[in-house]
């Protein structure tokens, strides 16, 4: 809407709309921390299960049966995990192209200076993406999820 047709709360109004929207961007990045603490929980949670697996003997269907639980589970988390960050990337891309949008009819553009001072996300040198890091994270985490899936159908079938 423009700033003629709206009235003479538009500047005020504007800045209300924009603290708040740049409130909820930050909601949104504590969420995603919160969300990968609970990644990193569950996924704990079923080392350790393995651990207890492994400290026992024998490979009877019942073992067998909850190490591939354990691994399947385990592989199922980490895709979910990747999609959720992959998520919340496109959410906060979204959310910081309309604060910058925002910010063309504000005195100072703070946010897209910051970005233009990083390099826009381009140059690893000057900032390094937090979500193209964090994405590894759950695919590393996978790796032995996916050696135990294996394992487990490789001993049922020999």
């Amino acid at each position: 809407m423009k700033k003629t047709d709206y009235g003479e709360q538009y500047n005020v109004h504007l800045l209300e709309q924009y603290k708040l929207y740049v409130e909820m961007a930050d909601r949104i990045s504590i969420r995603r921390g919160q969300t990968n603490k609970f990644y990193i929980s569950l996924l704990s949670g079923l080392l350790a299960l393995l651990s207890i697996m492994i400290g026992t003997e024998g490979f009877d269907d019942i073992r067998l049966t909850v190490l591939f639980a354990i691994g399947f589970l385990g592989t199922v988390l980490c895709l979910v995990w990747f999609i959720n960050i992959n998520s919340y990337r496109q959410l906060n891309t979204a959310k910081f192209k309309i604060i910058n949008k925002m910010e063309e009819s504000l005195p100072y553009p703070c946010y897209d200076l910051e970005w233009k001072l990083l390099g826009q996300g381009k140059e690893s040198k000057k900032y390094l993406q937090l979500t193209r890091v964090e994405k590894y994270i759950p695919i590393i985490l996978s790796v032995p999820y996916i050696l135990l899936l294996g394992y487990t159908i490789y001993i049922w079938f020999i």
